[in-house]
């Protein structure tokens, strides 16, 4: 079965040069881009009925640019200037530089991860004093307390955000090839949004772990997978696929 449309369950990329550009273009496909998921912020009497006081922090953990827009949000809406002691643990050089929307990045305190949740604890291990605040979601990996507490920081979980699953009633009857995955949420949101969804030639390609469990345990036959040695990102494992179904 040859492939000619897939959709990707996540916002377009905002940069011209994307991978998938690249994608379309070599093996002339049509992708479209659907967030399956939405970001929702709760509002400060939320955080504050989670007995969170922005004063008693010293540091903030931040995973993603949702934890950073939401993190300033609370504290405006609590009305707290964040002083410029505050120390950032940012998971990734991506986060740290999306933190300039809203600090002088110079002049402040800034700890950059590679990657992975756990490269940062060489920098929690060299700070143990210092009293943490994780913005999260209501949904959290479970790497993030295991490194934590496998460390013993003085850390605080605060659900400043939640995940909602999108509308995607406009989609039933419209037909893709390849539907792909990154998030057990995004699994959720197919099923919620179709729960009569029967896969039959359609393809689906999952990234990750989680993902491929939620596929799995939903019933749904995976037919590509990332990351991998030989893919590490997801479109090279959709070119992969590609090149060889449309021989």
């Amino acid at each position: 079965m040859k492939v000619k449309t897939i959709l990707v369950s996540q916002p377009e990329p905002k940069m011209e040069n994307s991978p998938y550009s690249k994608l379309i273009e070599k093996e002339k496909v049509k992708v479209d881009f659907r967030p399956f998921i939405h970001v929702e912020g709760v509002d400060a009497k939320l955080v504050r009925q989670q007995k969170i006081d922005l004063n008693q922090f010293t540091a903030i953990i931040l995973t993603s640019r949702n934890a950073v827009d939401h993190f300033f949000r609370i504290a405006e809406e609590m009305r707290f200037k964040v002083p410029d002691t505050m120390k950032y643990f940012c998971q990734s050089e991506a986060v740290a530089y999306y933190l300039q929307k809203y600090v002088v990045y110079r002049k402040r305190k800034i700890y950059v991860g590679k990657r992975n949740f756990a490269d940062l604890s060489p920098m929690f291990k060299k700070y143990k004093d210092e009293t943490f605040l994780l913005p999260s979601s209501d949904s959290l990996k479970d790497e993030i307390p295991r490194v934590l507490d496998g460390l013993k920081v003085d850390w605080t979980r605060g659900i400043f955000y939640k995940t909602v699953i999108s509308d995607l009633s406009d989609l039933r009857d419209v037909y893709y090839d390849v539907l792909v995955f990154f998030s057990p949420s995004g699994i959720e949101s197919l099923l919620k949004n179709f729960p009569d969804f029967e896969q039959n030639d359609t393809r689906i390609a999952v990234f990750g772990n989680s993902t491929i469990q939620a596929a799995t345990g939903a019933g749904l036959r995976i037919d590509i997978k990332a990351p991998t040695p030989e893919t590490p990102s997801m479109t090279m494992a959709l070119q992969k696929y590609i090149t060889e179904a449309n021989k």
